[in-house]
């Protein structure tokens, strides 16, 4: 068995694929800290996974990619960039050789351009939490409302301006204030990560968008996308696992 693992600033991604059929025997999503804590053995290479404990099969293979690559040294893992690996496991969750793909993470967002099944360009953005997970998380506590639900409005969202995740807090508060509804703010919330990605999206636009990460599982942003860019926006079925299954393909391939 080959086992994918994307070390995320929020979560950490494992996935384990049968690499005669490609096909996913497990998949699992931890919090960081927690995954570190629990499941990981501190040795004098590095952090080892602990299978075991994790209720999961003993593996063959090992690729990690993710924020944490290169400050956890994981032992006997092949390290392998995020973009390669996110580009891989989005190519084998649609089929799709040309495409462009977004995807939105826990610190970062990064656009990538794909043609015959190779990166031929890219932009990332980890300046600022502004249009990530991590804010979202953040909005979603300020309106009191699960992030599941805060990332499926997109109808009249009110105009948020401030870039910054922090300021954006205080800016929203303030249109509490004026007395706007829960769901248009949630609405403005979203359309302002729409509106920090739209420059790279267009820089690199496709027909076909393929958006992953963890704000891919709101409808939100997909919605915006389509009605604004015209583009077709695809999702695969694990958008989450995206760069943990690119890691698992990577190795499955050699």
């Amino acid at each position: 068995m080959q086992c994918g693992i994307d070390l995320g600033s929020r979560s950490v991604k494992l996935v384990i694929m049968n690499p005669g059929t490609k096909q996913l025997a497990a998949a699992n999503v931890y919090e960081t800290a927690r995954f570190y804590r629990e499941y990981g053995q501190r040795t004098d290479k590095g952090l080892a996974v602990d299978f075991g404990a994790l209720g999961l099969p003993a593996v063959t293979g090992l690729t990690a990619t993710g924020y944490g690559r290169n400050t956890i040294a994981i032992v006997g893992a092949t390290i392998i960039p995020e973009l390669k690996a996110h580009m891989l496991g989005a190519s084998y969750q649609t089929g799709l050789t040309d495409f462009t793909l977004l995807d939105l993470g826990g610190q970062d967002s990064k656009v990538i351009k794909v043609r015959k099944g190779r990166m031929v360009d890219f932009q990332t953005n980890d300046k600022c939490a502004a249009s990530t997970g991590r804010y979202l998380e953040n909005m979603a506590a300020v309106l009191d409302i699960s992030l599941a639900e805060l990332a499926d409005y997109s109808e009249n969202p009110v105009e948020l301006s401030a870039t910054c995740a922090i300021f954006g807090e205080s800016e929203l508060i303030g249109r509490m204030v004026e007395g706007y509804t829960t769901a248009e703010l949630a609405a403005g919330v979203n359309y302002s990560i729409y509106k920090r990605i739209k420059p790279m999206l267009s820089a690199l636009k496709s027909d076909k968008i393929v958006f992953t990460g963890g704000v891919a599982l709101g409808s939100a942003i997909k919605t915006f996308i389509t009605r604004e860019m015209g583009a077709e926006v695809i999702v695969p079925e694990h958008p989450q696992l995206n760069g943990a299954i690119g890691c698992a393909v990577y190795k499955a391939d050699k």
